[in-house]
């Protein structure tokens, strides 16, 4: 399977649905196999699962978590939300959506965590001018009132409310978001003494006991406790996946809260679940803490992340392709297409080079080279090790900028686009600048997994060739066709989409 790296690199791949996950404050599911003990089973007795050296050590364990929940908790924010149906034409996708089987992780979440439907409930339809309300968490990390949520939380809010733990409310905005880690700065003004909690400097151990405070189902408060189950967890939201496992239970409107060690710090973020009934199973994935630093740091400095960029996509190096090339382990990433003018192809990186190294430190996969390069400030210099026909050798280029990925702030009105200019969802390039894509059309270079054109099943690697009966060569003439579409009134426009397999017509709705 390819993973499209065309921007820090960018994996795009197909949703299988044998599993389910679930965010938590606005999350999807995918479908799940369930472990379940048989009713006949034997009992094991706890005598026979704690030998006399564990019996021991258990006299360490801590009698109960109330000192760290007493100095913790107080930080801890209920995160609600509202969206205007009628100003905000994402809640009419999101009622789309609630009648879509093919749903993207974070999208499926939206219709089963995150929102409560005050009228319309179980797929009925909803009169218009409703108000869709959610409930997420969040946590301060400063006394002048910065506090991080889930992007999936805040996404597309009219209003956002928190309440501290002594049940006051306040107004917040939205500093900046970053979907690609479903991470989102808020900011609550007029007190400078908010308690606060800091992020971990140390990756948690798997095994370490692990507190889980939030907002679960509107209870806000609640508290939860396990261990650390494991880490680099791949749940299938995109290239930068890294999410610390857990099995302190959290619930929907656990999303954007905080998982503490013993010493109070937070090491991850509360995120989404594997459930197969849509409650806790004791499966719960958190945005490392190390991410999260890094993430917040730049939405509090400019309201946007801003991250490096090959211009290559690659894909792992699987036994066969290792063998094939005659390489000894099947690591690294290798590259399918080099985008023309990209760093990438400027230092002469070309297809069929297997990527093995970055600044010395060996890589695993593609996965793995998304989430370095991604980690890294565009103009960054950085040394690749490459296994270019055969032979090693060293590359040093200077990284450039992921393509639209700056997030305009929420409150400040602007917008990537001209005023009135419907949006797909899409980021596209001409086809002749894209090695391998011809030269009619536009390449699909990145989709946003909320956006209408995803959900009409459009990816990354589709060219587009006409948009609403007209040729297109350029981004500028999709624009034009698209404002065109508006503006004559229509609810949707047609588009000629080549894919791998065929080359159709989709009808996507004008956003």
């Amino acid at each position: 399977m390819k993973d499209p790296v065309n921007s820090n690199i960018t994996t795009s791949r197909r949703i299988l649905k044998p599993r389910r996950l679930a965010l938590l404050g606005t999350v999807a599911a995918l479908g799940a196999a369930v472990l379940v003990a048989s009713p006949a089973s034997k009992q094991i007795g706890m005598s026979s699962l704690i030998s006399p050296a564990q019996a021991t050590e258990s006299a360490a364990t801590p009698a109960g978590f109330g000192d760290l929940v007493s100095k913790v908790k107080p930080a801890v924010i209920s995160v609600r939300v509202k969206i205007d149906e009628d100003n905000d034409k994402s809640a009419m996708l999101q009622q789309n959506r609630m009648n879509q089987d093919e749903d993207s992780p974070f999208d499926q979440f939206s219709r089963q965590f995150g929102f409560r439907f005050p009228d319309g409930m179980n797929g009925m339809p909803r009169q218009r001018h409703q108000v869709i309300t959610g409930e997420g968490s969040g946590f301060f990390i400063s006394a002048d009132g910065y506090a991080v949520t889930n992007n999936h939380v805040v996404d597309h809010a009219e209003s956002v409310q928190v309440t501290t733990d002594d049940g006051t409310i306040y107004t917040a905005k939205v500093v900046g978001t970053d979907p690609k880690t479903d991470l989102a700065l808020i900011k609550v003004d007029g007190k400078k003494d908010f308690p606060f909690v800091k992020f971990s400097d140390q990756k948690p151990r798997i095994g370490d006991w692990v507190v889980a405070v939030g907002n679960p189902f509107g209870l806000g408060g609640t508290v939860t406790a396990g261990i650390v189950s494991a880490s680099g967890r791949d749940i299938g939201n995109g290239p930068y996946d890294d999410f610390i496992q857990i099995d302190a239970p959290i619930n929907k409107g656990n999303s954007g809260g905080p998982a503490f060690d013993m010493n109070g710090n937070v090491i991850g973020v509360n995120t989404a679940i594997f459930s197969p009934s849509g409650g806790s199973v004791g499966i719960g994935f958190d945005i490392p803490a190390s991410t999260a630093k890094l993430v917040v740091a730049q939405l509090k400095d400019k309201g946007s992340v801003t991250r490096g960029w090959l211009g290559v996509q690659v894909q792992p190096v699987t036994a066969e392709i290792a063998d094939s090339l005659g390489l000894k382990a099947a690591r690294g990433a290798i590259v399918d297409t080099p985008q023309d003018g990209s760093p990438a192809a400027k230092a002469g990186i070309e297809a069929g080079d297997v990527i093995t190294a970055v600044n010395g430190t060996a890589i695993k996969d593609s996965r793995d080279l998304a989430r370095t390069i991604a980690g890294l400030a565009p103009g960054t210099s950085v040394k690749l090790d490459v296994i270019h026909k055969g032979g090693s050798k060293t590359v040093t280029l200077a990284l450039g900028e992921l393509p639209n990925e700056r997030q305009a702030k929420v409150d400040d009105g602007k917008t990537q686009q001209a005023p009135g200019t419907p949006r797909l969802g899409l980021s596209l390039a001409p086809a002749g600048d894209v090695q391998g894509a011809g030269q009619k059309g536009v390449v699909v270079t990145e989709v946003d997994p909320q956006g209408p054109a995803a959900q009409r099943g459009i990816q990354t690697g589709d060219v587009i060739l006409n948009v609403g009966g007209k040729a297109v060569a350029n981004v500028g003439e999709v624009r034009s066709e698209l404002a065109q579409a508006k503006s004559s009134g229509k609810k949707s426009v047609l588009l000629q989409v080549k894919s791998a397999e065929a080359t159709r017509f989709v009808a996507v709705p004008l956003a």
